[in-house]
């Protein structure tokens, strides 16, 4: 019983390293505060930053432990921010300690202000401010190490105060999605509300909004205080309304991924007054279809060129490479490379085409009774690889098959010829006897 005690001390002893060292990777987030340069005139003089830290507490009622600001960092940038959803405590935003790689993080000063997109303006129709908004407000971007995460915090502190809480956060579990054409696509965004905060229970709405080369479309936008959607020319769009109430997920679900998918999107979550957003990336990535002819290839002879081609079709995005390669008989593989090329071709679906043609000179090549000519395309998506046999025949230097059929049939002519000797021989020797025996 005394071990099991000692057990069970170590283990709770454990237990509290383990909290203490999780609650510790969850203190602080360095971050750089960035704001206009106020200039003269009432114009702006371009944009300040300065470094900052954000102290994480996720028990609003735990007692604020101060501390000491590094060196760097201005004691009127350090805040300490109240976080009940941890939504700052993400691994990806705390890398190991003396890691080179650092998230990205900017806090910026924040104006709450009513919504002017209509499918967000029934949030604000009393057209009144209401007193809980006058406050201190910011907002903070983060992206996590390696596009694990992606995050937008609105935060509310009393004026003057350097203690804000969370009040929307907006989220991505990723920065970038890739997809093949045809599968569903799912792009994760999530947002969370502060249940203490009169906005909670005040409506929201959210927004998916397409850009791509400085062209924009509305994908879905629902006003979730009234229940409705917005009209929009996209119909393979679509969100999951029981999550969106339930749990705060508002992520995108695309029913059929397609080239023109491919993009940014940015998810945009709205309550009365605020606003917070995030950018994900779509890339829509297909290897390529390989065909090679004419297959089978036609029986050649040395010095007779034989052309051989190589069409890619339906690959995404644009970036192929197309190479010829030749294995002997032995297995023994050698490049013969990328011949003449086309230029590319697009398709009405947004994919592209390209093809490449070989001309086959055996005797110039050192191809030598053949062997496999294979097209090989290198692409985002992997790698692709077509075949066709090669075959050539009246070659002078005979192969090891042929040289051994020969040594065979060489061994059977000199069988047949002493065959034909002993009997002549014989026959001879008879007959001379025969001739002998007569005499006498």
């Amino acid at each position: 019983m005394k071990d099991l005690s000692t057990i069970y001390k170590l283990s709770v002893i454990a237990f509290a390293l383990l909290g203490d060292v999780c609650s510790s990777r969850c203190s602080v987030l360095e971050c750089w505060f960035v704001q206009e340069r106020p200039g003269g005139g009432g114009f702006s003089a371009g944009m300040s930053q300065e470094k900052s830290a954000l102290y994480i507490r996720t028990d609003p009622d735990s007692e604020k432990i101060e501390h000491k600001p590094p060196s760097d960092i201005s004691p009127s940038r350090i805040y300490y921010v109240s976080d009940p959803a941890s939504t700052f405590c993400s691994s990806a935003l705390h890398p190991p300690e003396g890691s080179v790689n650092k998230p990205q993080c900017e806090i910026n000063p924040f104006t709450p202000q009513a919504s002017m997109v209509k499918w967000a303006a029934p949030l604000t129709s009393s057209a009144q401010s209401p007193i809980y908004l006058s406050a201190d407000w910011f907002s903070v971007a983060a992206q996590g190490l390696n596009g694990e995460l992606t995050l937008a915090n609105v935060m509310r502190a009393q004026s003057g105060s350097k203690e804000p809480s969370v009040i929307l956060s907006v989220s991505s579990k990723t920065s970038t999605v890739r997809s093949r054409l045809g599968e569903p696509v799912v792009l994760d965004c999530g947002f969370w509300v502060d249940p203490s905060s009169p906005l909670h229970g005040s409506g929201f709405a959210v927004e998916w909004r397409y850009q791509f080369r400085g062209e924009g479309r509305l994908v879905v936008a629902y006003d979730g205080k009234n229940d409705r959607f917005a009209e929009t020319s996209e119909t393979d769009a679509d969100l999951d309304i029981v999550g969106l109430y339930e749990t705060g997920n508002a992520s995108l679900v695309l029913k059929e991924a397609q080239v023109r998918h491919a993009g940014t999107y940015i998810c945009t979550v709205y309550l009365p007054h605020l606003l917070a957003q995030v950018a994900l990336e779509l890339e829509i990535v297909e290897p390529p279809a390989l065909a090679v002819y004419p297959s089978p290839l036609p029986l050649s002879v040395p010095g007779q060129v034989v052309t051989v081609h190589c069409e890619a079709s339906g690959f995404h995005p644009l970036s192929l490479d197309l190479d010829w390669e030749f294995t002997d008989a032995e297995g023994k593989k050698r490049s013969l490379g990328q011949g003449s090329v086309t230029g590319h071709r697009q398709a009405r679906d947004g994919t592209y085409s390209q093809s490449a043609r070989l001309e086959l000179d055996s005797f110039k090549l050192g191809l030598g009774r053949g062997g496999e000519i294979s097209c090989v395309a290198k692409h985002q998506g992997g790698s692709r690889r077509a075949t066709v046999t090669l075959n050539v025949i009246g070659v002078s230097a005979p192969s090891i098959e042929d040289s051994m059929a020969m040594v065979a049939v060489a061994l059977v002519l000199y069988g047949v010829i002493k065959v034909l000797f002993w009997t002549f021989s014989s026959n001879g020797t008879s007959n001379g006897d025969s001739n002998d025996k007569k005499e006498k």
